[in-house]
């Protein structure tokens, strides 16, 4: 049975590889529906092998559920999984995305004024950075709560400094000469910063963003680790695995993904819409 599962496999893998290869070399390669087809047919092929090992080696499903067992759990239980979305995306990792930007926008243009506060604060920021989520969440928890106002504050913690340390380096990356410029035409600091310095920041601050998007999921969920109600995508998954109900535990993090990557797509998104100019963005 075990060579039986092994040959199709590989069987499996091999079609898709195929196919691939005759997609990615064909004279329709650079279409737009090519470059979606390619990813979905790997990922497609990932999933029938992951099935069809998982049924032919007899694997428990208190190791390894198959994903139609996963699919099912996913339809029965999608109030249960919304509930928890809300709790912990929408409720905790937002709120604390949207806080933690907006301190590390306003420190860093603090910062931007005064080279004692770079000094100072880069450095803080790199110790807070550096703080491990398994200490500081405990810790806000007892302070915030066990609801999700101590899973948005671990949130900000944890993206603070990310977008602070590249939103100084943007602020930063314009030449003498375009700063002269910008002298000579009798525009002061914030005219400045508005007209020539943010602008050339933003491929800077949307890099700091995009990589926040996954702390922020991270550091939401496991601070629901340490307390919290009895609804959460954490709280679900702790709970599950002493359940031994791995099913529900892939299907959390099926939400957990597709809200990962959907919420870095909506931000290169707007980079796209706001950097249009930079070349990264030219087609």
């Amino acid at each position: 049975m075990t060579g039986t599962a092994i040959i199709s496999a590989l069987a499996i893998w091999a079609a898709g590889w195929f196919v691939n290869a005759r997609i990615a070399t064909s004279s329709v390669a650079e279409t737009r529906w090519a470059r979606l087809l390619v990813p979905a047919i790997f990922g497609l092929t990932l999933l029938i092998m992951w099935e069809l090992l998982v049924r032919l080696l007899e694997v428990s499903p208190v190791i390894l559920p198959p994903p139609t067992a996963i699919a099912s759990r996913f339809a029965g239980e999608i109030p249960i999984l919304w509930a928890d979305f809300v709790q912990t995306i929408i409720k905790g990792a937002m709120t604390g995305y949207i806080l933690g930007a907006l301190a590390a926008f306003g420190v860093a243009i603090l910062a931007d004024r005064s080279d004692f506060l770079t000094r100072g604060i880069l450095p803080v920021g790199g110790f807070m950075a550096a703080l491990p989520i398994v200490g500081t969440a405990p810790i806000f928890v007892k302070w915030l709560g066990s609801d999700w106002e101590s899973k948005a504050a671990v949130v900000g913690v944890m993206v603070f400094f990310p977008i602070l340390v590249n939103t100084v380096a943007g602020l930063r990356d314009t030449t003498s000469m375009q700063r002269d410029l910008m002298r000579t035409y009798g525009a002061g600091y914030w005219s400045t910063l508005l007209k020539l310095r943010l602008p050339a920041a933003m491929p800077f601050i949307f890099n700091g963003l995009k990589i926040a998007t996954t702390l922020a999921l991270i550091g939401a969920i496991v601070a629901e680790f340490f307390g919290s109600p009895t609804v959460g995508m954490g709280f679900r998954i702790s709970t599950s695995v002493g359940q031994l109900a791995l099913d529900m535990v892939w299907a959390e993090i099926v939400v957990a993904a597709l809200a990962g990557s959907a919420f870095y797509g909506l931000m290169a998104w707007i980079e796209g819409r706001v950097t249009f100019w930079h070349p990264s963005q030219r087609k």
